[in-house]
Parts: C-alpha cells; sequence; structure tokens
C-alpha cells in the first residue's frame, strides 16, 4: 500500500515535469522560433522596401549624373586643356602669340613660367615681349585675352611707347596666367 501511495504521489508529479518539460523544450522553443522567423521577415521586407525605393529613384540619380557631367564638361572648357603641364603651358603661348600677330604686333620673346598650384589645379603662365604698332592694337589684345574661353587672365602688363618723338610703336610686356587641370 504505501508502494501505491508513492505512485500516486509520483505519477502527478512525473506528469507535471512532462508537462514543463513539453512546454520548456517544445512550445516555448518554437515560440522563439517564430519569433525570430517573424523579424529576419521584418528585416527582409524593409531591406525590399528599400531596395525598391532606391531603384525608383534610379532614373532621377541618372539625370542627375548626366547633368553634372555636362557641367563638368562646361568647366573643363574653361581650363586651358593638354596632356601635360608643358603642353598646356605651350598652348596657352601659343594662343597668346597667335592673339599678338594677330593684331598686328610682332613678339620680341616670349617664357613659359614656374606652374603654380591652386587645389586640384595648376596656375601656368606664359611672358611674352612684343612691339605693337599702336594703342588700338594693345586695346584689341587685351580685349580678346580677356574674353575668350578658356578664361585667361592678364597679371601684369608694361606698356611703353618706343619714340617719343613719333609715338607710333608700343613696347610692351604681357604675363597672361590661365588653369589647368593638375596633371
Amino acid at each position: 500500500m504505501k508502494r501505491n501511495k508513492t505512485l500516486i504521489l509520483t505519477m502527478p508529479l512525473m506528469l507535471g515535469l512532462m508537462v514543463l518539460a513539453a512546454y520548456h523544450y517544445g512550445y516555448a522553443r518554437i515560440k522563439s522560433d517564430l519569433t525570430t522567423i517573424k523579424e529576419e521577415q521584418e528585416s527582409k521586407l524593409r531591406i525590399l522596401t528599400k531596395s525598391n525605393d532606391l531603384i525608383a529613384e534610379r532614373p532621377d540619380l541618372e539625370k542627375q549624373i548626366a547633368k553634372l557631367k555636362e557641367e563638368r564638361q562646361a568647366d573643363k572648357s574653361k581650363l586651358v586643356e593638354g596632356q601635360t603641364l608643358s603642353l598646356s603651358a605651350a598652348s596657352l603661348q601659343e594662343t597668346i602669340k597667335g592673339i599678338v600677330i594677330g593684331k598686328g604686333g610682332s613678339i620680341s620673346s616670349e617664357r613659359v613660367g614656374k606652374p603654380e598650384d591652386h587645389g586640384k589645379f595648376k596656375i601656368i603662365s606664359v611672358s611674352i615681349d612684343a612691339v605693337l604698332p599702336d594703342a588700338r592694337a594693345l586695346e584689341d589684345i587685351l580685349f580678346s585675352i580677356e574674353s575668350r574661353t578658356p578664361y585667361l587672365v592678364i597679371k601684369e602688363l608694361d606698356a611703353r611707347v618706343r619714340n617719343f618723338r613719333e609715338p607710333k610703336d608700343l613696347l610692351i610686356k604681357l604675363d597672361v596666367s590661365a588653369l589647368t587641370e593638375g596633371k
């Protein structure tokens, strides 16, 4: 009988422990797995939503990129072009020489200055000594230099009359600078 009482007491206790173990190792684990799955689904849904938003923005971004490329190309046209600094300086020198000779002047000497750093750009400069037929030619040269693209800047100008008795010819020293890409 004592054994029977022990069995009657241990059976509900064992049944309770089995239910508790089944709850802990079965239902609770499944519930936590479901919670994890739902969180993963929500995070994947957020990522999918963001991806769709980015894909929807793509045409606008492509338009902005195209616009920026056009602006860069327009800005690049304002720089003296050349693969190296020497070629850029030679290009600037030929431009100034062409302007002076085109307005009736003759060049007595020309020099390329040392390039200066200006951020990602370089400032190149050219010095030219020339003889001009009159002041009108000087005015035309200055206008041509200052109003052209790529932008040229006159850093220094020294103009003198060759003969004071017959003030016709002008001796000029002209320092012109321009920007180029630092290569």
